[in-house]
């Protein structure tokens, strides 16, 4: 269920009191939700009434054990699965654990692999016309 726009301002407030020691937090709206950043750095999401942290392969696994569950919409009628993980309640509602995740999360963004660049950019400019 999604929560109303006056429930996202809320806990968007709710996180920025609690992540402010980590650095400069802002949430911006993107796709129908919104985008959490640390320093300029995207960490999580706000969809469909929670939060969700950019994991990689060492955070996943805590996750996991969780029972959490990754982000997916879907795309011309197939499911696509996105890098970031529903964050527990407990994590949200305790700061310090909150800190520790949001603060993998940022390091799983800032340190995730360069998105492939595609043929197009490989191709050589054709020379100038005579």
């Amino acid at each position: 269920m999604a929560k109303t726009p006056a429930a996202e301002e809320k806990l968007i407030s709710e996180l920025d009191a609690k992540l402010a020691p980590l650095g400069h937090f802002r949430a911006r709206r993107m796709f129908g939700g919104w985008g959490l950043y640390l320093d300029d750095a995207i960490f999580g999401l706000i969809g469909w009434g929670k939060v969700w942290f950019r994991v990689d392969d060492h955070s996943r696994p805590d996750y996991r054990k969780a029972g959490m569950e990754p982000f997916t919409y879907s795309r011309e009628s197939r499911a696509v699965t996105m890098t970031y993980f529903r964050c527990p309640d407990a994590v949200l509602a305790d700061g310090a654990k909150l800190r520790k995740w949001a603060k993998d999360a940022r390091r799983a963004s800032v340190e995730r692999k360069p998105a492939r660049k595609s043929n197009k950019s490989k191709r050589k400019a054709l020379p100038p016309a005579d």
